[in-house]
């Protein structure tokens, strides 16, 4: 302090304002940010996250191509047929013709049962693939009445509801497990009631399948002791074949709701059926 007073008063007023400047330079240092850089640096990676999210939004926005893969028009689904533009009516149509275990041969029998346009079977028909036997043209020529008879001998099919392991084995493309879950199959079904119910065996694709279809046919209908669905709880309904758990729970709230299921087509309220799948379901229960 002594050493302060030698100074005079302009001399002291400058040192004391000398100090205040330093003391706030000081401040200044530790809570302003003066790093221009990092704040480039945030700019420039907001940006190229910009970029990111513009050229996201132009793949999402691109239409989506769907690709039609070679397949067998016999066997359309509600679903099949949808995305292949046909309408409703149209698919009911096939479905029908199918029930009657017919099989549409080309291109233009496949339109006088489903009545589809021009324009949409000129689209869809260069994907149809049928079974080789189909598409192989037979020459014309006389044969003998022996020959004839060898002809049908042949081609006379089995029954598929008696068919043993070994039947199905004799299939190009059906081996040991294939065959031991068609069994299986057939057995939680209780029996096969149409050809068409051996496609739904899991790993069995269309072209084995056509080839079952080619050797065997639904010749003795199985005995089947059908049901009264407004008699049976949620765990008896899930024991019916087409018929998952959670659809069980869905047609006994539906009953409770309705107090009396009385016609199958009540059951178009749960979202998982259709006409298709109540049609099924049809062989196993019955509503009195």
């Amino acid at each position: 302090m002594k050493r302060f007073s030698t100074f005079n008063r302009n001399q002291q007023i400058g040192i004391i304002f000398l100090i205040i400047i330093i003391f706030i330079l000081q401040i200044m240092y530790f809570v302003v940010d003066f790093s221009e850089d990092k704040i480039d640096v945030q700019q420039e990676q907001l940006a190229e996250l910009n970029k990111e999210l513009d050229s996201l939004r132009k793949i999402a926005l691109q239409p989506k191509k769907d690709t039609i893969y070679p397949f067998n028009p016999n066997f359309i689904t509600d679903y099949k047929g949808f995305t292949l533009g046909m309408k409703p009516e149209e698919i009911d149509r096939l479905l029908a013709f199918r029930r009657q275990n017919k099989f549409v041969n080309s291109a233009k029998e496949f339109q006088e049962v489903t009545k589809i346009s021009d324009s949409l079977l000129l689209k869809i028909s260069p994907y149809f693939k049928f079974p080789d036997w189909v598409n192989k043209s037979k020459p014309v020529e006389k044969k003998s009445v022996k020959q004839e008879i060898v002809h049908q001998k042949v081609n006379i099919k089995k029954d598929v509801n008696l068919a043993s392991k070994e039947d199905f084995m004799k299939i190009y493309g059906i081996g040991d497990i294939l065959s031991d879950r068609i069994l299986k199959y057939r057995k939680k079904l209780q029996g096969f009631s149409e050809i068409m119910q051996v496609s739904e065996v899991y790993g069995l694709d269309t072209e084995v399948f056509n080839r079952v279809a080619e050797q065997f046919e639904v010749k003795t209908l199985p005995n089947i002791q059908k049901k009264n669905l407004n008699e049976l709880n949620m765990y008896e309904l899930a024991k019916i074949p087409y018929i998952k758990f959670d659809e069980a729970k869905k047609i006994v709230a539906l009953r409770l709701e309705l107090v009396k299921i009385k016609n199958f087509d009540e059951l178009l309220k749960i979202n998982e059926f259709n006409q298709e799948k109540i049609r099924k379901i049809q062989m196993y229960l019955y509503i009195d």
